[in-house]
């Protein structure tokens, strides 16, 4: 018993100091002394680099610290499938720390600013099925990755890259907000697809409504059962339509890539999620060709190879080592 209370003692301990760094190190006037100690504190202990991983990832998705001057930490930290934090508002001096409030911790959480649950999700291989701390259950697509976090008014998710599909439990008292690129889903209960590469976010509705909306304009658009909207940066609003068989958007959940009847130019940002490097097109000429078929998700490469097989491109590679379209031009006519 005393083993166990020691342990806990020691965890809230790490993220306390997680906490205080987490802070610190993005005030202007952190010396250099504090950074050089901050680094002795980070390599005392792998499970320093791990907190102070997870607070950061907690404070800038709750938009509490800036994004653009985060700190790169000099130790790498091996990546989890996922991670799960209860985090005790009424306990942990790391709320007074980063709020700087002289109130007690609690005020983060009944003010809407801190969560009190927070998970990490991650796939690779496989496609995975995982379950929200609200009960919500999601299925996420090969290399794709989630942050949950639970707050007091809403339920919040940021799909940082992949493609998931949400059902989410109803709670019309806290809305589900997913938040994908430069734009956000919200939903109080409902099935709907969410996929997102670079900039380019899609989302389809299977049953229900949700309301799809800019970041860079309020209000928002409502689909209906089988729509879809389309955005990406630098769009004002969202490009909707209206599709009566969503099944080739959700055809991944059977291990299956549709291709149906798509320009390479459009084609090519659904192969380039299974890629490690991107497929890239010659010129735009090439990007007019249509493609049509059904293959594995796993196999995509093998997709990539066999292209000048069944279309009339052929390959060649740029600096950098990805593979580049190029359109075999047909021969001029003989007169």
């Amino acid at each position: 018993m005393n083993h166990d209370r020691h342990l806990h003692n020691d965890d809230d301990a790490i993220t306390d100091a997680a906490a205080h760094w987490c802070m610190r190190l993005h005030e202007d006037d952190c010396s250099s002394a504090e950074r050089e100690a901050f680094a002795q504190w980070l390599a005392a202990d792998p499970r320093h680099a791990q907190e102070y991983h997870a607070m950061q990832e907690i404070w800038q998705t709750a938009d509490l610290l800036p994004r653009n001057e985060a700190v790169v930490t000099p130790f790498p930290v091996a990546p989890r499938a996922a991670r799960t934090r209860q985090w005790r508002p009424l306990a942990s001096a790391a709320v007074i720390t980063l709020l700087a409030l002289p109130l007690a911790g609690w005020v983060g959480w009944e003010q809407g600013w801190l969560p009190n649950h927070y998970q990490r999700f991650e796939s690779e291989g496989q496609v995975r099925q995982v379950r929200l701390s609200d009960g919500s259950d999601v299925e996420l697509n090969l290399n794709t990755q989630l942050r949950y976090l639970n707050f007091k008014d809403r339920r919040q998710v940021t799909l940082v890259n992949g493609e998931a599909f949400f059902k989410v439990k109803h709670d019309s008292e806290h809305p589900f907000i997913v938040q994908a690129g430069h734009g956000q889903t919200r939903v109080t209960g409902t099935q709907f697809n969410v996929w997102k590469y670079q900039d380019q976010v899609k989302v389809t509705l299977v049953e229900g409504s949700v309301l799809v909306s800019s970041n860079s304009k309020d209000g928002g658009y409502r689909l209906g059962p089988g729509m879809q909207a389309s955005y990406r940066v630098g769009d004002f609003e969202p490009q909707l339509a209206q599709s009566g068989d969503y099944a080739n958007a959700l055809a991944w959940r059977n291990g299956r890539l549709v291709l149906d009847n798509l320009s390479l130019s459009q084609a090519l940002p659904v192969i380039n999620r299974y890629l490690n490097k991107p497929l890239l097109l010659a010129d735009a000429n090439v990007g007019r060709i249509r493609i049509s078929g059904i293959y594995s998700t796993r196999e995509v490469n093998r997709l990539v190879d066999n292209l000048p097989k069944v279309l009339p491109v052929y390959l060649t590679r740029s600096k950098d080592g990805s593979t580049v379209l190029n359109r075999i031009l047909p021969s001029p006519g003989r007169g």
